[in-house]
């Protein structure tokens, strides 16, 4: 068993690993940028809660250019500013506490995909590589289609998505807005009988469990098949109402022309409402706003208002994919 001294060295070692790969993925996003001659531009559709504002306005080593902008909530970034503020999270993020350490995670993540997804290229038919992918050399990136499918509920309640190569996390990401989950509970994957998921949220180091392999670093393209085989991943959501689901992966279909990924191709039914009460209280919820004079109707319409379980439209799902999850989630854990 492991000292608490050799844990404490343990989860430091881990969180200066993160810290580099973040400053490694920063620079060649630059690099990126620097070739396609958008360093100084404006980020595209940037953003910063209230709460990621605090954080950073504490970050010492920030230009006071910089700290003013974030001030005052000004959306024109430029990519260089906003790598500027991710190398800057990296750099404290070692020499940080537990809640604050969580923080500056959170942040950064939020501030890596905004420069990834935030950069507008001047002359897109001369650029070859794609920003999403700093230093990539491919313009066809490759699928992976899933269907996801809720455990235990009868009709079926599922989803087929689409997908470029990203992490389990991000995979997470979509999964939830797809499905119509609100991120409001912990979750993890469970591949091979392995528990993969954030270790800031899942890990105890006080008690003697052992670590999940991290989520935001594990990539689809190192777990499903090569072949293209089916594969079978188990994920659960909100560990109170225990909802189960298998992800299947399909396989790799060709990429659509202009085709914009992340995207749902098709699925069936609304997913159950947040906190019903797991499979018996969603059977039950149905069953009182169905029937006026269930003895429970008054009170559960009340609750969330009218629902229907076969609404789905796949458009929408789509757009909440690219849309992201909503900012509450982040500030939530600051």
């Amino acid at each position: 068993m492991k000292t608490p001294k050799n844990e404490q060295a343990d989860k430091a070692k881990g969180l200066s690993d993160q810290a580099v790969e973040i400053a490694e993925w920063v620079a060649k996003a630059l690099v990126a940028a620097e070739e396609l001659g958008i360093k100084k531009n404006p980020l595209k559709h940037f953003y910063l809660s209230p709460a990621q504002r605090d954080v950073l306005l504490l970050v010492p080593g920030l230009s006071n250019a910089i700290k003013r902008k974030v001030a005052k909530n000004e959306s024109s970034l430029t990519a260089v500013e906003v790598a500027s503020l991710t190398m800057a999270l990296a750099e404290e993020l070692p020499e940080s506490k537990d809640q604050r350490q969580v923080a500056l995670l959170i942040v950064a993540q939020h501030l890596m995909e905004r420069l990834q997804g935030g950069m507008v290229i001047p002359n897109p038919a001369k650029v070859q590589r794609k920003i999403s992918e700093p230093m990539a050399k491919t313009s066809s990136p490759k699928v992976y289609q899933f269907k996801i499918t809720l455990k235990g509920i009868e009709p079926p309640i599922w989803r087929r998505i689409q997908t470029t190569d990203c992490t389990l996390d991000k995979l997470h990401e979509c999964i939830q807005t797809a499905t119509g989950w609100t991120n409001s509970h912990l979750h993890l994957f469970k591949i091979g009988g392995v528990i993969h998921g954030d270790p800031q949220l899942l890990y105890d180091s006080r008690e003697d469990d052992k670590p999940p392999v991290n989520s935001l670093r594990t990539k689809l393209s190192k777990i499903v098949p090569k072949d293209g085989k089916r594969f079978t991943i188990q994920y659960e959501y909100d560990f109170g109402d225990c909802w189960e689901h298998e992800i299947l992966f399909e396989g790799f279909p060709p990429p659509e022309k202009n085709a914009r990924y992340p995207l749902c191709v098709e699925g069936e039914r609304a997913c159950p409402q947040e906190d019903v009460g797991g499979i018996p209280g969603y059977e039950e919820y149905l069953k009182a706003i169905a029937n006026p004079k269930h003895k429970r109707h008054k009170e559960l319409m009340g609750w969330r208002g009218p629902f229907d379980p076969e609404k789905f439209d796949a458009k929408a799902a789509t757009k909440e994919m690219r849309k992201g999850l909503p900012d509450w989630r982040k500030e939530q854990w600051i």
